[in-house]
């Protein structure tokens, strides 16, 4: 599946707030005619946005009642009724059934994000990438991405008081890539904590823009003190673009992509 975060408080359901997770939710408990809970590869902050992602939900009863009961995830028409129940910004490319171990978070081996700027006033995408005036010191950017492989604790890019046992992060990719018009930040890692690409990014531009080097960058990692680093980029830039599961591959969804 795929959404456009602008107008959801995150993936997760709130009290307060309308999430991706509530009005998927309520799409396929309507359509199957029971109550359904879903479970998402991992939550993504209010604005984020996922071109790639992925959930899995049980249905009650035993096994023989899900070969009656359930619908043929490979038809296409079960997809497509879906649809027909979400809002336009989500979407589902597709429904299928997966080993019961299967488990939408604990099982993914990784997820990449990437964020994107423009250094040109944007028109048409300006709700999704981050308009940023002037060039970027990419080199300098460059060593602080290699600091950011090294580094395991991530303390210092973690919103404050977050929920976790552990702040360490296995990061797989970090690069900050020159495109048309701009830049692209990837980074790829076992686990993300809250803010913490935001966070990062923000950083690096501090350092494209000369207000830091990477000797500070590696200072301020090592400080584990959120307080040191820059501000969040903002979140309307940020899109989850894969997860991967160890013995399960999925292609591509069909469809244009966002981002």
């Amino acid at each position: 599946m795929a959404y456009d975060g602008t107008a959801y408080s995150g993936w997760q359901m709130q009290p307060n707030g309308t999430t991706v997770q509530g009005v998927l939710e309520k799409a396929i408990s309507t359509l199957l005619g029971q109550e359904i809970r879903v479970t998402g590869a991992g939550r993504t902050d209010t604005g984020v946005h996922a071109s790639y992602y992925v959930v899995h939900f049980d249905l009650p009863g035993d096994e023989k009642e899900h070969r009656s009961g359930f619908p043929d995830p490979a038809d296409k028409q079960f997809v497509f009724k879906l649809n027909r129940f979400l809002p336009g910004d989500v979407v589902i490319y597709r429904v299928q059934q997966v080993p019961p171990e299967m488990h939408a978070r604990f099982s993914a081996t990784y997820r990449t994000y990437h964020y994107h700027i423009s250094t040109v006033k944007p028109l048409f995408d300006r709700a999704y990438v981050h308009y940023l005036y002037g060039k970027l010191d990419t080199a300098e950017i460059g060593r602080c991405c290699d600091i950011i492989l090294e580094t395991n604790d991530f303390t210092s890019f973690s919103k404050l008081h977050s929920d976790v046992k552990t702040n360490n992060c296995r990061v797989m990719e970090a690069a900050w890539k020159t495109i048309e018009n701009g830049y692209r930040f990837e980074i790829r890692a076992d686990r993300f904590l809250r803010n913490m690409v935001r966070s990062l990014v923000g950083t690096l531009i501090d350092v494209g823009q000369g207000k830091l080097d990477h000797r500070d960058f590696r200072r301020i990692a090592e400080a584990k003190d959120r307080g040191k680093a820059g501000q969040s980029a903002p979140a309307h830039a940020l899109f989850l673009v894969d997860i991967g599961y160890e013995g399960l591959k999925w292609s591509s969804p069909s469809g244009p992509l966002l981002r």
